[in-house]
């Protein structure tokens, strides 16, 4: 049976390459490996994200369901005043994402959720949320780290369309949670999402 990427340990071979990505005007290198998400190259909906969202000044910053890091280290090497959170339950991913930051010469808390201590709060979040785990667990996810937004904290999340986005900007509002659409680029929605101060 083939990995998934929220496997917590993947049994396929780790097989590595390196991918390279431009991230506001910076030609970045990686490395990826098979058992993670989108292991062949930056994914569409990540790039739009990245494309959409502008580098924080400094802040706390989470990159939830991190992968193989290039959100993380993207903000990490565009924000050094930022302290960059990157969670994921996928081991694999996160030694990637420790590997990378450190090819990088960036700083990235590379850890399981249960790892990042209870009084950290973020000023950001972004993410490329795992929609396949399915809809309850993806709303439990939501629920357990927007409430430690700061306040005034915004997060910004890529949904496909076709992969329910306006329904849950839908949810998210019922939730008590301010949510606009800041951008939509080839079948992809980037929601921001705001703590009310």
């Amino acid at each position: 049976m083939a990995d998934h990427y929220f496997d917590p340990a993947p049994a396929s071979d780790d097989r590595r390459h390196e991918v390279t990505a431009v991230v506001w005007g910076r030609e970045l290198t990686f490395t990826t490996s098979s058992g993670v998400f989108s292991h062949d190259g930056l994914d569409k909906a990540t790039a739009v994200l990245l494309r959409t969202g502008t580098a924080p000044s400094g802040g706390t910053v989470l990159d939830l369901g991190c992968g193989w890091g290039p959100i993380a280290c993207s903000i990490a090497s565009a924000s050094p005043a930022a302290t960059v959170w990157a969670v994921d339950v996928n081991e694999r991913a996160l030694e990637l994402t420790r590997l990378n930051a450190e090819h990088l010469g960036v700083e990235v808390h590379a850890a399981l959720p249960a790892e990042v201590p209870t009084d950290v709060v973020f000023d950001q979040i972004w993410s490329n949320p795992p929609i396949r785990v399915g809809k309850q667990a993806l709303h439990e996810l939501l629920l357990l780290w927007l409430p430690r937004l700061a306040p005034g904290g915004t997060a910004l999340l890529v949904v496909g369309k076709n992969l329910g986005s306006d329904s849950l900007q839908r949810w998210l509002v019922d939730q008590g949670w301010p949510t606009a659409r800041l951008g939509s680029e080839k079948g992809f929605r980037v929601l921001e999402v705001r703590r009310a101060s």
